[in-house]
């Protein structure tokens, strides 16, 4: 079972992306702060991140860097989930290091459809 890291702070926010994840077939993985998430993607080695930009301490941005330049595989897909939605956000997500953007309130019915267009699964 593909695992997958799931950097959220919001418990909603984590049910709701776990169990479509889960119901995919996918092993989920939480972290609740960036600090976290940069510390299970170097362990657990996921096949893809979801990362929260608003994370208490360092923000998603910051961690999507750092799992970059970690010893975890650089090539990680990273999908950002945000309520940012102001111009030049998108732009500046995608130059932290991640792959794709998902815009809040996320969207159970196709998360998933989203999620396989970004990762290219």
């Amino acid at each position: 079972m593909k695992k997958v890291l799931v950097v959220e702070d919001n418990t909603d926010n984590l049910r709701i992306v776990r169990y479509a994840l889960e119901r995919a077939g996918y092993e989920v993985i939480p972290a609740g702060s960036g600090e976290e998430g940069i510390e299970l993607a170097v362990r657990e080695r996921p096949s893809f991140i979801i990362m929260d930009i608003n994370l208490p301490g360092i923000d998603g941005m910051e961690t999507a860097r750092r799992i970059r330049d970690s010893e975890s595989d650089g090539s990680i897909p990273i999908i950002a989930v945000t309520s940012y939605a102001m111009y030049g956000d998108r732009e500046r997500i995608m130059k932290a290091g991640c792959d794709g953007y998902i815009e809040k309130p996320i969207d159970p019915i196709t998360i998933m459809d989203t999620i396989r267009k970004i990762i290219k699964d």
